[in-house]
């Protein structure tokens, strides 16, 4: 782990994750620092989660206002980053991508979205699947893809969604509490894939910045 990126924990209804912030992505990640910072994710839930791909969050809707011990917060996010606004993309290295764990930025689809900029809130863990030689292999031919060795022996060993790689900018990973993701990607949802039992972030808080 490198000891100069930022972290930041997140406390949430199915236990605690611990994310470090990668360097080589700096809009995502200050962005995300200053977020935090105002606990704009205080109370949020997980609101769209696809078993065996991924769990996602950072939408304030009118699921979200009242999760369990933060009925006291009340974030002041009026100076925070517009919702109509954008994050530049930030594709700068193949040694950041979707592996297991990753932390990365949702946005709107290509036809809206061609230069692939972020949300400004919303992201997501990764999942995925680990993948056979021969699964690697098809998938890679089969999208083009140009993986690295690392990245190859990463989705085969610890898993991931390797399609996604180039196309969503990925800020950050999980360092403590990836079984905390294995059990929400695994919760029941119904036809728009929200939980059916609400998934809250109790809290986030920047423990090295």
């Amino acid at each position: 782990m490198a000891q100069d990126r930022a972290e930041v924990l997140m406390e949430t209804s199915e236990g605690n994750i611990r994310i470090q912030l990668y360097n080589e992505t700096p809009k995502h990640r200050d962005n995300f620092l200053q977020l935090v910072k105002a606990h704009y994710y205080d109370s949020l839930t997980f609101h769209r989660v696809i078993k065996d791909f991924m769990v996602q969050g950072g939408k304030r809707d009118a699921n979200s206002p009242n999760a369990p011990n933060t009925q006291h917060l009340t974030p002041n996010t009026q100076h925070l980053t517009p919702s109509t606004q954008t994050i530049e993309a930030e594709f700068r290295t193949p040694q950041l991508f979707h592996k297991r764990g990753a932390l990365a930025a949702a946005r709107e689809g290509d036809d809206v979205n061609p230069e692939r900029r972020s949300s400004p809130t919303q992201f997501y863990f990764v999942w995925g699947r680990k993948y056979s030689e021969r699964a690697m292999e098809f998938t890679e031919n089969r999208l083009n893809l140009q993986l690295t060795p690392e990245q190859r022996e990463a989705y085969m060993t610890i898993g991931g969604t390797p399609h996604l790689d180039g196309t969503y900018t990925v800020f950050g990973e999980i360092v403590e509490g990836l079984d905390v993701v294995e059990r929400m990607q695994a919760a029941a949802t119904d036809d728009a894939d929200r939980p059916l039992q609400p998934i809250y972030i109790l809290r986030a808080t920047v423990v090295r910045e």
